[in-house]
């Protein structure tokens, strides 16, 4: 993990000066989505700690590098492609869904004279980049109307998603699932109905120079661990930037986070995510969700013009969330620090509960910092710049900065899962199937409990459902086909659903 100074004052405002002069401030919007716009983050920011020079460090090539032109597939060269190999795809349109089962492949969209190699799914297919290999690096693609997700990984450690364009991909836009070690850094991401970069049951993750609106939910830490968002900008959300626990998947806690740096700014967009799943009950003009999560840290953000309140802090109860349904999932959220942030202009318009104390404490407005719920030992520094309600528990914070941690990203590459028959139904549930299907909660998908209802005693008749859905319920969307999956792995995960909790 590195280690780094805070910033000085001067700076930051210098920063802060530049983001202003890109023509943000009036609008929310720091950069506007074209390529020479990534040109500029990349000049911007690009300050390589020692975890992501793991990532990316340089090493003599030795691997052989596949071209995809316009009419070409991009799959024929992943067939080809060995460890270590360099597929390099020029501008054009590729209407197919990219599954990589392979290690240390890297996919590098060429740009020319302003043109991307775009992925098209046609509002058919439902992934674009489906990977379950280790050390995957995806960098450079326009990815559009998808009806599942941009780029999501299943199980792989080491990975490095860059400088993408995500539009409009239906549930999640880059969703790396129950992965280890991974970068996701200068792409930009919107009209995504879930979230936009949502982070699943990982560890060590490092979410930097985003910039992601008109989504349900900008950033997500879901039952991740060792994570940081730092110098995003997330604006015109329903919700801008969250850390919490789902009950009733495998991982049970989220745990030391890092949200730093931040522009997060008027995140008042209406929730349009499918009704009933998780991501629905965010109220429209959140910036700043905590949910259960612990070791959170919230430090140097620009939280403003969030209509409903700047930070929520709050359990599973005023959540909404049934606790009692998973026992092992601490319901409460706990030392939670709120350092330094510049907040203004939050709680114009609050609904619900906010509202009823607002009136009740004679404020003509919500709240900067909102705390409701259980949980100890949070804290919160210079109290008295913000409207807060709910923090009367709340300490002063034991210490002055996170700057002492630059990078979550391990020193050297995390080891590379080897998956032996007796686990392949585990780790497929965790990697795959847990993403929409938690136990008794429900996500994307129906809970592993009815699952478990429909095909008791009957895996087989689950493994022909998985490669052939239909839309049996008119309350959830339709399940995509599982074909990327051995016929094995779709057999044992389903003998192994039908296992759980039991």
């Amino acid at each position: 993990m590195g280690t780094s100074k805070k910033p000085s004052i001067g700076k930051r405002i210098f920063f802060a000066l530049l983001f202003i002069g890109a023509g943000i401030f009036a609008g929310y919007k720091l950069f506007s989505p074209t390529a020479e716009t990534q040109l500029v983050k990349n000049a911007l920011y690009r300050n390589a700690g020692a975890g992501e020079a793991v990532l990316n460090q340089a090493k003599e090539f030795t691997g052989e590098i596949f071209e995809v032109k316009d009419g070409d597939l991009i799959m024929d060269a992943v067939k080809k492609a060995n460890a270590g190999d360099l597929i390099r795809v020029y501008p054009g349109t590729y209407s197919e869904t990219v599954y990589v089962d392979k290690n240390d492949i890297t996919f590098q969209g060429i740009i020319e004279d302003g043109e991307w190699p775009t992925l098209d799914g046609k509002t058919e297919l439902n992934d674009a980049f489906l990977y379950s290999g280790n050390g995957i690096h995806i960098e450079g693609f326009k990815i559009t109307k998808y009806k599942g997700n941009g780029i999501m990984g299943q199980a792989g450690n080491n990975f490095v998603i860059r400088n993408n364009w995500v539009i409009d991909t239906g549930v999640y836009g880059i969703f790396p699932q129950y992965g280890k070690n991974g970068l996701i850094e200068y792409n930009t991401l919107t009209g995504i109905e879930d979230a936009a970069i949502y982070v699943g049951m990982c560890d060590n993750i490092d979410v930097l120079h985003n910039e992601v609106f008109g989504n349900v939910a900008g950033i997500e830490f879901e039952n991740s661990r060792h994570c940081i968002a730092e110098n995003n900008n997330v604006y015109d959300n329903a919700g801008g930037i969250l850390a919490f626990i789902t009950p009733g998947l495998p991982i049970k806690t989220t745990y030391d986070i890092i949200i730093r740096n931040n522009f997060v700014n008027a995140n008042n967009h209406e929730n349009f995510a499918t009704p009933g799943s998780t991501v629905a009950g965010i109220p429209p003009g959140t910036g700043i969700l905590v949910m259960a999560a612990d070791d959170v840290i919230i430090e140097d953000n620009m939280i403003t013009g969030n209509d409903n309140v700047g930070i929520l802090i709050t359990d599973f109860e005023s959540g909404g969330i049934k606790a009692s349904r998973d026992p092992e999932s601490e319901p409460n959220p706990d030392n939670v620090t709120v350092l330094n942030n510049y907040m203004f202009r939050n709680g114009k318009n609050p609904i619900g509960e906010v509202k009823l104390l607002m009136k009740a404490q004679f404020k003509d407005r919500g709240p900067d910092v909102l705390a409701i719920g259980g949980g100890t030992g949070s804290t919160i520094a210079n109290r008295d710049r913000y409207v807060t309600f709910g923090i009367g528990k709340f300490g002063n914070p034991k210490i002055e900065t996170s700057y002492g941690v630059k990078s979550f990203l391990l020193d050297k590459p995390a080891e590379h899962r080897d998956i032996t028959k007796e686990q392949l139904g585990e780790f497929t549930y965790y990697g795959v199937c847990s993403g929409c299907h938690a136990v008794n909660q429900r996500l994307i998908g129906v809970p592993v409990e009815v699952i478990q209802m429909i095909y008791k005693d009957r895996p087989e008749a689950m493994v022909e459902y998985m490669s052939a859905p239909k839309n049996l319920r008119e309350d959830y969307p339709e399940m995509p086909p599982q074909n990327h999956l051995s016929p094995e792995a779709k057999l044992a995960v389903a003998e192994y659903i039908l296992t759980i909790g039991k």
